[in-house]
């Protein structure tokens, strides 16, 4: 055999024995993490006495995926990937050559905003008749779960992703306590419609305005601050509010919450078995589907409407200098735009939408509590923003159906049973799998899953702007 064609050779067993000894070191690992979690196990026998079982075979089992994961991903998937990007960087050399030549590649741009329109056009309609389909396919007593845990708890998520998304995702602007927006939100109306008796719609905008005023308040001490010191105070004010709703019970009720909250109707017509409720009215048979089929409606309409507005601001000058503020600060005031007005919209529009989704979940569940506004809300809602990509609308949605669905489609992983055995309970180690499924897509993805991120809008010719955004009082 000759010296050229050993080299392959001998680099593939190279290859092979690197990704063997790094299996061995990560089944240790791995065995010494999962023996305490997942080896040994308390139990109570028939005198009431806890006693300590092992499972050792589950353990192994565990640990054998762990290493034969980890030969996959330095066999397999390591090579593939570096392939991908060497093709990558070689397509973006010829891209590069190309635009030198005077060829854009406008063919290229005109696909993709073709196929954009039309994936989100058939996203859309998805989700317009997802209900339909519910029905359809699970009927009446199957559909209540695919359209309240799926359908309405997804939308939430999507809701407040939106709204953060504005604040991290364009601006720049690291919040950790968005979940402060989404309780006075929910708040505000249960109180509100508690004392005046107003219906939901009407105060559906006034629970966003109070929400954007409180970003408002946040905005202001803040103004200086970036990197890791805004994280610490937009997360300080997170816990402010949460323990301020646990300790001012007089008006929030404490931990004891709020309940009785009153619930949206459609046109005065409640959604109940009475003479005169929605089923009776319309000459239907009563069924618990029809209250979260309208409540789909209006969280759908109230994203959809979130996706609208979004996108029209960012095509706007303030939606110019959220971007701008996102890419470089400094650049931002050498150029004059004021950052201050830049900031506070940021954190005004983006806390106005968790408002508003704070109202929905109120007017949902019909009852509330500050354990429904922990800081784990802020953490779910920023790592939905950052799974998706930075200031991606489209990724918002891929990654609030990927979290969201994901950890209830988890709850029923009855076919691990049949690899684990009998005892195995799939819901306790639902948070470990998404975990783990989480960390792989970062690794795969690291910059989200839309990881493309381009200015939104791009001048040809000299344009005035509004003088309010910048300081000497002319664009």
């Amino acid at each position: 055999m000759s010296l050229a064609a050993s080299e392959p050779v001998a680099r593939a067993h190279s290859n092979l024995a690197h990704a063997l000894k790094d299996a061995g070191a990560s089944a240790l690992i791995a065995f010494g993490l999962f023996l305490p979690l997942i080896g040994f196990r308390t139990v109570q026998d028939i005198r009431n006495e806890l006693v300590l079982e092992t499972r050792w075979g589950l353990l192994f089992a565990v640990v054998g995926l762990v290493a034969a994961g980890r030969v996959i991903r330095n066999v397999v998937i390591a090579p593939l990937w570096e392939w991908r990007r060497e093709r990558r960087a070689a397509r973006d050399r010829g891209a590069a050559a190309a635009r030198r030549d005077g060829f854009a590649g406008t063919g290229t741009v005109a696909l993709r905003k073709v196929l954009a329109v039309v994936v989100a056009t058939a996203a859309v309609g998805f989700v317009i008749v997802y209900p339909a389909l519910a029905l359809r396919f699970a009927g009446f007593a199957g559909a209540l779960k695919w359209v309240d845990n799926f359908g309405i708890q997804i939308l939430i998520y999507v809701m407040l992703g939106f709204g953060l998304n504005i604040v991290v995702g364009l601006a720049g602007l690291l919040d950790l306590g968005y979940v402060a927006f989404y309780a006075v939100g929910a708040y505000s109306y249960a109180l509100i419609s508690q004392t005046l008796g107003l219906s939901f719609f009407a105060l559906l905008p006034v629970a966003g305005i109070f929400a954007a005023l409180w970003g408002l308040m946040l905005g202001f001490p803040v103004l200086r601050l970036r990197g890791d010191y805004l994280a610490i105070v937009t997360l300080a004010f997170g816990e402010i509010v949460r323990l301020v709703l646990i300790n001012w019970v007089p008006v929030t009720g404490g931990y004891a919450g709020i309940r009785s909250i009153p619930r949206p109707t459609f046109f005065g017509i409640p959604f109940d078995d009475s003479e005169v409720g929605f089923a009776a009215r319309f000459g239907l048979e009563f069924d618990p589907i029809y209250r979260p089929i309208f409540l789909y409606y209006i969280i759908l309409a109230l994203a959809l409407l979130a996706a609208f507005v979004t996108v029209r601001l960012r095509r706007l000058p303030v939606g110019r200098a959220w971007e701008a503020l996102r890419e470089d600060e400094i650049a931002c005031r050498s150029l004059g735009i004021n950052t201050t007005n830049t900031k506070l919209t940021a954190f005004a529009i983006g806390a106005g939408f968790g408002g508003l989704a704070g109202a929905f979940f109120a007017a949902r569940q019909g009852f509330i509590s500050p354990d429904s506004f922990v800081f784990m809300e802020s953490a779910t809602v920023l790592a939905i923003v950052v799974l998706g990509g930075m200031g991606s609308q489209i990724g918002v949605v891929i990654a609030a159906v990927a979290m969201i669905g994901g950890t209830e489609a988890l709850r029923e992983l009855d076919v691990l049973k049949q690899v684990f055995g009998n005892e195995f309970d799939p819901t306790q180690y639902r948070m470990l799998l998404f975990g783990f499924a989480m960390v792989l897509i970062m690794i795969v993805r690291p910059r989200g899953f839309i990881s493309r991120r381009h200015a939104t809008v791009h001048l040809a010719e000299r344009k005035a702007i509004s003088g309010a955004l910048v300081k000497e009082g002319r664009g």
